[in-house]
């Protein structure tokens, strides 16, 4: 990593991550205060674990509407064939041996005056509420694209049964056959997540079907990590020259504007017509449904927060994190979303005790697998402070780093273990 040793970051991580434990001692604080957290994933998980670790007097309910929850973090490894599903896949039992009270239901309704959350089974009433409801799509811009055609024509950006069925649709394409990718505008989850999963497929495809091609039809000139993708592209896929495994195009005019399902047609804003044998539109993203409900969004779709601790500014004892708050300064991702759920966890607990918090502090990684023992990473540390420009709040970076673009192949082959590791521990953080 570039102007930020390793060592450095973990360091400095390790600190942030542990703010919840080591900022605030174990002690019941809260007997009788009841906490539910909706949506059980990466953000609402780590916020429940987090809030009965700290303080186990309070009764902290997570409801979430899914028996298992699958990462969409390293989900393209099982568009690559390195993962499987059942690798990504994560129940609740852990949250339960630490005493949280995992809900297996859907959420129909949140009354924020009357402190209460509905669902097809019942009420729960609350002191403190946390919505971490992930992110939804808007079908609306693409015409030919909705949620009914998604299911033929998956986005995959959930992981769980849209992922098997593209990795089935890649199997099942003949070789000489072109996948098509279609990202999104900004922002969206996981922001070099489009770039990783056109890796990955030309990983597979370079083992098994060599005679491929991906077309990525990108409406943004710029992404995350771009020119340690590309060079990862031109020492694995051949980018750059007339054998390349992979194209982008990336532009306004690149911009998806309609599809035909039925030939598995796109149309550029060029009036190009590109056909695909398979075929991966990842719509433009919005706060999940449940916000929209709640009435925790504004009017760009997402769920504006206090950055110090992740209330909404619209309802009061309401807390959002993860994917669908507007977390100002920092990306929508895994690792964000867990350290905004232990942050959130701190606020909640001494909202509850009536005293000030620590302060705040916020990390994040990405790792993205190129191919095999070819891995590339972005790292930053961050803390509350001001947009210089703005004179509004902001989650400034402090220090981070990319991994260098003349990185040795050890130095690629380490990143991998790194992203595994860092896989384990995660997912071990959230879920056991």
């Amino acid at each position: 990593m570039s102007n930020f040793s390793r060592r450095s970051f973990l360091k400095a991580s390790a600190g942030a991550t542990a703010l919840g434990v080591l900022g605030m001692p174990l002690v019941s604080y809260g007997a009788g205060a009841k906490v539910v957290v909706v949506g059980g994933g990466t953000g609402g998980g780590t916020a429940a674990k987090y809030i009965k670790m700290m303080d186990p007097s309070i009764d902290v309910t997570l409801i979430e509407k899914n028996e298992f929850y699958y990462t969409c973090y390293l989900s393209n490894e099982v568009l690559g064939g390195d993962r499987t599903m059942d690798q990504i896949k994560f129940g609740y039992d852990g949250m339960k041996g630490h005493g949280v009270n995992v809900v297996i239901d859907e959420v129909t309704a949140i009354d924020a005056k009357a402190k209460k959350v509905t669902t097809k089974g019942g009420d729960f009433a609350y002191d403190k509420l946390i919505v971490s409801p992930g992110v939804d799509f808007k079908f609306d811009g693409i015409e030919g694209y909705d949620a009914t055609v998604a299911e033929e024509i998956p986005h995959a950006w959930k992981a769980g049964p849209q992922t098997a069925t593209l990795r089935k649709q890649l199997e099942a394409m003949d070789d000489g056959g072109t996948v098509v990718i279609c990202p999104p505008t900004n922002p969206f989850r996981c922001p070099p997540g489009p770039y990783e999963r056109a890796s990955q497929i030309a990983h597979y495809l370079t083992k098994h079907k060599p005679k491929s091609k991906i077309i990525i039809q990108d409406p943004k000139q710029k992404f995350s990590k771009q020119g340690l993708f590309k060079q990862g592209w031109k020492d694995l896929y051949g980018f750059g020259t007339d054998n390349s495994m992979i194209e982008w195009a990336g532009g306004d005019d690149n911009a998806l504007a309609k599809v035909d399902a039925k030939t598995k047609t796109i149309t550029n804003g060029f009036g190009d017509e590109i056909k695909a044998d398979v075929l991966n539109i990842i719509p433009p993203q919005k706060a999940g449904k449940i916000a929209f409900d709640a009435g925790l969004t504004n009017d760009k779709g997402w769920c504006p927060v206090d950055l110090g601790t992740f209330e909404s500014t619209l309802h009061k004892d309401v807390y959002v994190i993860g994917d669908s708050s507007v977390a100002t300064g920092m990306p929508k991702s895994g690792y964000a979303a867990n350290t905004q759920g232990k942050v959130c966890a701190a606020a909640v607990i001494a909202a509850i005790k009536g005293t000030d918090m620590a302060k705040q502090a916020f990390v994040n990684t990405c790792y993205s697998i190129v191919g095999t023992d070819y891995g590339i990473s972005v790292a930053a540390v961050y803390e509350l402070g001001t947009d210089k420009d703005k004179g509004t709040p902001k989650i400034n970076k402090l220090s981070g780093g990319l991994s260098a673009e003349d990185a040795s192949a050890t130095s690629r082959a380490r990143e991998v273990q790194y992203a595994y590791s860092w896989y384990n521990n995660i997912t071990s953080d959230i879920f056991k």
